[in-house]
This record gives structure tokens, C-alpha cells and sequence, in this order.
């Protein structure tokens, strides 16, 4: 098994990055999402909520994010949580099974700034991209998919997803083994990951 870290600010293109390799690799890929190990905050308020900083790397259950990979490394099956961004909670009846896999990709914006986890990582990834590009991803993204308002999207990008992303992520960078500029449109760097990956495999098979 290999366990491969992918981060990078909001809007990076780390989605496309992860989806570009799993069409390259033919061994069986499994995405685990950071996102889906944000902390239950359904008992706040809305207006609790709406200032919430979901880009501190306290907002993240690392400790079941870090115990569900060592049981997918030791064999085990497990069940990963679901965590809706519209009430900001986890899901009370529902989670998703999540089976041991070759490949087991880890995906998200603070991944690498807990040291246990990158602990627990093969190969670490980060997607870079321009500050503009970004923004326009996570509006089109806020606004489309998870219901929010232009200007609840700006707000937030001014006063946590920059800040954190200066603060948090962006000095994470330092601990990647690859950096992918461009994001997922990058198919020169896609190709050299994936052929690494491969490799790696290939060596920890024998």
C-alpha cells in the first residue's frame, strides 16, 4: 500500500490532480478528504457558524483522519464520516465504507500541517496555482455547489481562507516531496507523478 498526501490552498485544482491520476493509475485507488473529518459544528448557531474558521488546522479531526489511515494500512475497513457544508455538521446515520486499497490518496488544504499525518505519507504532493485563479474556483465552487452567497464567499476568502492560507498552508509547502504548479492542468507533472507512483509500487511489491 501507498499512502500519497495531495495539498494546496482552496481552488488549487488538488481535485483535478487526484481525479488525473486515478484515470493513470491501474491499481486500485481509494480518496480519503480532509473535508470529510471536519469537527461536528451543528450545535452552533447560524451566525456561530458563519464566522467559523474552517481554514485552522484545529477545525480538522486529525485523530480519527490519523487512526482511519492506520487501520486502511493495517488491513482494516473503515467508516468514513459525512460531513455536510450546508449545516456544518456530520451526517447522525450515514457514514461511507471505506476499504483497504493499493493506492490510498489524502486530500485537502491542511494535510500537511499535522506532523503525525505526513508521518503517515509515502509521497506528499502540493498543488500551487495563482492567488486569482483560486479565488475564482472557490467562488464558482461556494456558490454552485455548497448554496453560498458572493458575498458571504468574499467575506470568507478575506477574512480566514487568505489569512490561513499565508499562515497555515502555504508554509506547508516545504514538507512536499513534489510541487505541481498550474494545478491539474499540469500534464507533464501528472505524468511524472503518476510514473513515480508506479515505481514506488513496483519496489514495495517485490
Amino acid at each position: 500500500m501507498l499512502i500519497i498526501g495531495i495539498a494546496g490552498g482552496s481552488g488549487s485544482g488538488k481535485t483535478t490532480v487526484v481525479k488525473a491520476i486515478t484515470e493513470q493509475l491501474q491499481e486500485n485507488v481509494v480518496v480519503i478528504p480532509q473535508d470529510s473529518y471536519y469537527k461536528d459544528l451543528g450545535h452552533l448557531s447560524e451566525e456561530e457558524k458563519r464566522v467559523h474558521n474552517f481554514d485552522h488546522p484545529d477545525s480538522i479531526d486529525f485523530d480519527l483522519l490519523r487512526a482511519q489511515l492506520k487501520d486502511l494500512r493495517e488491513g482494516k475497513v473503515v467508516e468514513q464520516p459525512i460531513y455536510s457544508y450546508i449545516t456544518c455538521g456530520r451526517s447522525k446515520n450515514q457514514t461511507v465504507t471505506v476499504k483497504p486499497a493499493d493506492v490510498i490518496i489524502v486530500e485537502g488544504i491542511l494535510i500537511f500541517c499535522d506532523p503525525e499525518l505526513r508521518d503517515l505519507m509515502d509521497i506528499k504532493i502540493f498543488v500551487d496555482a495563482d492567488d486569482d485563479d483560486r479565488l475564482m474556483r472557490v467562488m464558482a465552487r461556494d456558490i454552485v455547489e455548497r448554496g453560498k452567497t458572493v458575498e458571504w464567499v468574499i467575506e470568507r476568502y478575506s477574512n480566514t481562507v487568505k489569512p490561513m492560507y499565508l499562515q497555515f498552508i502555504e508554509p506547508s509547502k516545504r514538507y512536499a516531496d513534489l510541487i505541481i504548479p498550474q494545478g491539474g492542468h499540469n500534464k507533464v507533472a501528472i505524468d511524472v507523478l503518476s510514473a513515480t507512483i508506479e515505481k514506488s509500487l513496483a519496489s514495495s511489491n517485490k
